[in-house]
């Protein structure tokens, strides 16, 4: 991967989400993350920025298995 091209771990993921780095893990075990862009490092998941532009964690006041998954 270029360097010019940041990646995100843990604790910059749960900075964007406003959550602590334990409630980031915690999602991304229950699979309620995007998939993360670069596995290269065992246990050290990494994501681009974009990555997180236009996905909508659920658990933010949004149901979506009440409305199947519709945006309001």
């Amino acid at each position: 991967m270029a360097d010019d091209q940041q990646l995100w771990g843990y604790a910059e993921v749960a900075a964007h989400l406003g959550t602590s780095v334990g409630a980031a893990r915690n999602r991304r075990n229950r699979g309620t993350l995007p998939p993360p862009d670069d596995t290269s490092i065992a246990d050290r998941p990494r994501w681009k920025p974009a990555t997180f532009q236009s996905w909508k964690p659920l658990g933010q006041g949004h149901r979506s298995d009440l409305h199947g998954n519709q945006t309001e």
